[in-house]
């Protein structure tokens, strides 16, 4: 069968799509009352096509059958406001806990839209912050070392002496170094390849504090996997 001819009769005749309510509007935004629970998780994603869209879904449907509760076009809060108050507001004000990354808009969406829940910071949010701060603070010496090495390859010129730089031990130069270190950076000590290893241990001589931190974001980690009682993660944090 023609592919197309089978698409439109899927589409026509066996999908039920003329006769769904969300027809006329599923293009911009689609809204499962149905499907809210206590629980709920709101987050933005993007389609094939690039498009953003504000997605809410049931936490304890466990992104299976009727996890999905609204999904709206674009990231306007107060478009996905005016599409959630459809839900009447005694069962938005069962909702206990909402799961957010820390975009203001997602803050104010569930502030208004759900008045008596709790609103929890989404740990690979958090988590993601930590390692973006060590990736920062790599491209900062990066960016350093780039420009020391432009001001001794100026000098050399201005002696009418040719440029030779620095290289360390494996055969990098400083700002090679830095490039090079990206992706250790991600992964825990266990994870490093033989020559990963030996990369790390040049860079953190050079760079001690960039090791502290790095050390400080896969701590975070460790406290997100091991820990559930928030009072203990606190304490574990000071110290």
């Amino acid at each position: 069968m023609d592919d197309k001819l089978l698409e439109e009769q899927c589409r026509d005749h066996l999908s039920g799509f003329h006769g769904w309510d969300q027809g006329e509007h599923s293009e911009d935004w689609m809204l499962f009352a149905t499907n809210i629970g206590p629980y709920l998780s709101i987050d933005e994603t993007a389609s094939s096509k690039g498009e953003l869209y504000t997605i809410l879904t049931n936490k304890e449907a466990k992104g299976k059958k009727g996890a999905l509760v609204a999904m709206v076009k674009r990231t306007n809060s107060n478009k996905v406001r005016w599409v959630l108050e459809k839900i009447p507001l005694r069962k938005r004000s069962k909702v206990r806990e909402v799961t957010l990354d820390m975009a203001a808009s997602m803050e104010r969406i569930i502030r208004f839209s759900f008045p008596k829940a709790s609103m929890v910071t989404d740990r690979f949010h958090v988590q993601k912050m930590a390692y973006d701060a060590v990736q920062e603070m790599r491209i900062q010496y990066r960016w350093e070392a780039i420009e020391q090495e432009s001001k001794e390859m100026e000098l050399s010129k201005e002696l009418r002496q040719k440029y030779i730089p620095d290289v360390l031990e494996n055969g990098d130069t400083l700002k090679q170094l830095l490039a090079r270190s990206q992706y250790l950076l991600f992964k825990p000590r266990t994870r490093w390849t033989p020559s990963q290893v030996h990369l790390a241990e040049i860079l953190f001589r050079y760079y001690p504090l960039l090791e502290q931190a790095y050390d400080l974001s896969l701590q975070l980690g460790r406290i997100f996997h091991t820990t559930k009682d928030k009072g203990i993660a606190f304490t574990k944090l000071a110290g």
